[in-house]
């Protein structure tokens, strides 16, 4: 849809969400898209169906984006077809009904141009109903592999967008032609951190600016099995490098006491927090390399960014996502991925190379970069405009 076509307001239907890994791509298509029209003297009339109880129910009212619910049902995956037939699930499975009938009535009443879904168990009912009511629907999918939401939704689509071309081969063959590369959104904000600000504003003047920088994090809440993989190989990394330490809010006391008890020297070298908010962004910047898990979100920032990074997926992720994404950028050699039992010397393996020899660290950042899309919001954007000239 080019601009002469756009209409005076564009009506958009957002659903999914339950994680971040769903929330925020939509929260970023949402920015992309307001700023697109209002570019062509254009607004977004935009509606986000998702859960009362998911990160997206506490995320879009604070963004100022009209919020509404609808029933839905979490189905709890097992390799043991007798267990999914369990008592929960099925009762579960029997509120999707009800929340397709209320889904029906909400695009039928809104009307939209498009209806975008990006993943959770909120989007199949939101996504039936586009079908429904006939209205054209874009699926987004963060990972490699077309999540449960989006398998079950990918016959109904107009448009699927990926966030990597390895995605292709493993979509049906029916919907293939359905399929763009978009890449996965990625928050403007994240891109454009500088590393004296992290500087300033966590007061990191007992670094050794010789030495580089790592970024250690296990998401909002932390990780134990990360902080404990990282505490145990403290002493040795703080020899060579600095670190910035995003442990959880649960675990900082903990940590501070472990860094109390190193020698000044090192100690002075590690900066530990609960939660890295606002300065995330020059944090990153600051960093030479990331520790993390393996989410589709943190691979999106941190390819969209170069870092090289060593990965712990989360074991749990569903459908072992974490990873499947962590096994695939390290075989293009832009991360290492450790898997199963990892410990301080399996972690001290992984990172010496990158601390010690500054050619491989580059290396590694130029092949993250080269999977890196930053201009996946603006390409998933196209999409969903053409989607609705349809």
């Amino acid at each position: 849809m080019n601009s002469a076509s756009l209409p005076r307001s564009f009506r958009l239907i957002v659903t999914g969400g339950g994680t971040g890994g769903h929330t925020y791509p939509a929260l970023t298509a949402i920015r992309t898209l307001q700023a697109r029209l209002a570019g062509d003297g254009a607004t977004l009339d935009v509606l986000w169906i998702g859960t009362p109880d998911g990160l997206e129910a506490r995320v879009a009212p604070a963004e100022g984006v009209p919020f509404t619910t609808v029933a839905t049902g979490k189905i709890r995956r097992s390799s043991n077809p007798l267990k999914m037939m369990g008592p929960a699930n099925i009762k579960d499975m029997a509120r999707v009904p009800l929340g397709v009938a209320q889904a029906r009535k909400i695009v039928a009443g809104f009307r939209p141009d498009v209806v975008l879904a990006t993943g959770g168990y909120v989007a199949v009912p939101a996504g039936l109903a586009a079908r429904m009511c006939r209205r054209p629907l874009v699926l987004h999918e963060q990972t490699v592999r077309l999540g449960l939401a989006n398998r079950r939704l990918a016959g109904s689509a107009t448009r699927i967008a990926v966030s990597s071309e390895s995605t292709l081969p493993l979509l049906p063959t029916e919907v293939r032609a359905a399929a763009v590369v978009t890449g996965n959104p990625v928050r403007p904000e994240v891109l454009s951190g500088h590393p004296d600000k992290a500087v300033e504003a966590l007061g990191l003047f007992g670094f050794d600016w010789r030495s580089p920088t790592v970024y250690v994090t296990g998401g909002a809440q932390g990780s134990q099995q990360i902080n404990s993989v990282v505490r145990d190989a403290l002493p040795w990394l703080l020899e060579r490098a600095n670190v910035i330490h995003q442990c959880g809010p649960g675990n900082v006391e903990e940590l501070r006491r472990t860094a109390a008890a190193l020698p000044a020297g090192p100690a002075g070298r590690y900066y530990v927090a609960g939660f890295v908010g606002p300065e995330l962004p020059d944090v990153l910047a600051l960093a030479d390399v990331v520790v993390s898990r393996s989410g589709a979100g943190t691979l999106a920032e941190l390819t969209a960014l170069g870092k090289p990074a060593v990965f712990i997926p989360l074991a749990s992720s569903a459908g072992g996502e974490q990873a499947h994404n962590a096994r695939h950028l390290e075989e293009v050699g832009a991360a290492v991925a450790l898997g199963g039992d990892v410990t301080a010397d399996r972690l001290r393996d992984a990172l010496g190379p990158l601390l010690t020899d500054v050619a491989r660290r580059e290396a590694m950042a130029r092949q993250a970069r080269s999977y890196g899309r930053p201009d996946a919001a603006d390409r998933l954007v196209d999409v969903i405009l053409s989607a609705a000239s349809r």
